[in-house]
């Protein structure tokens, strides 16, 4: 299967509409013939190429603690463990976290320095497990907001359908 990104001045477009696109584009590219991290794969580049955060990825659970998986952007922390840091901390609550500035967050784990705010989805199955988290960091303090929560949670409904 061959699927190309409309070439797009990502730049020009709202959030709103980079967010449409997003949503149309991850449908057209998961593809129930491959495995997991393929299309997680694909799903973590797609999200750097729209929106251009400065890390995008995947933990998984396994074996009762977070494993990274599929992201894009500098090397990362590579398990993280239940209630630790904001991705721990969404596991553990099965709730969104929306982080404004990690520096204030308590407990926040530093994989890099250049990482200011973060949002951190979980990724529920039908079955109402966790099978990891969506996490989002930005190089700048205050960059994700209620819009960013809400379309990402639809964001991780998608790709829970394929897991």
């Amino acid at each position: 299967m061959s699927i190309e990104l409309p070439q797009r001045n990502w730049h020009l477009l709202s959030r709103q509409e980079k967010y449409t696109e997003l949503h149309q584009q991850i449908s057209a590219l998961l593809d129930p013939q491959v495995d997991d991290i393929a299309n997680l794969a694909n799903a973590a580049a797609l999200l750097k190429e729209i929106f251009g955060w400065w890390w995008v990825g995947f933990y998984r659970v396994l074996n009762n603690k977070l494993v990274l998986g599929p992201f894009q952007g500098p090397v990362a922390c590579t398990t993280i463990a239940l209630g630790k840091g904001v991705c721990g901390k969404s596991w553990e609550t099965q709730s969104t976290l929306v982080v404004p500035n990690v520096e204030e967050f308590p407990g926040h784990i530093a994989c890099s320095a250049a990482s200011k705010s973060e949002i951190v989805v979980p990724i529920v199955k039908a079955d109402g497990q966790i099978w990891g988290v969506l996490d989002v960091d930005s190089e700048h303090l205050a960059t994700f907001d209620e819009l960013d929560q809400i379309e990402l949670e639809k964001f991780c409904r998608t790709l829970a359908s394929s897991l």
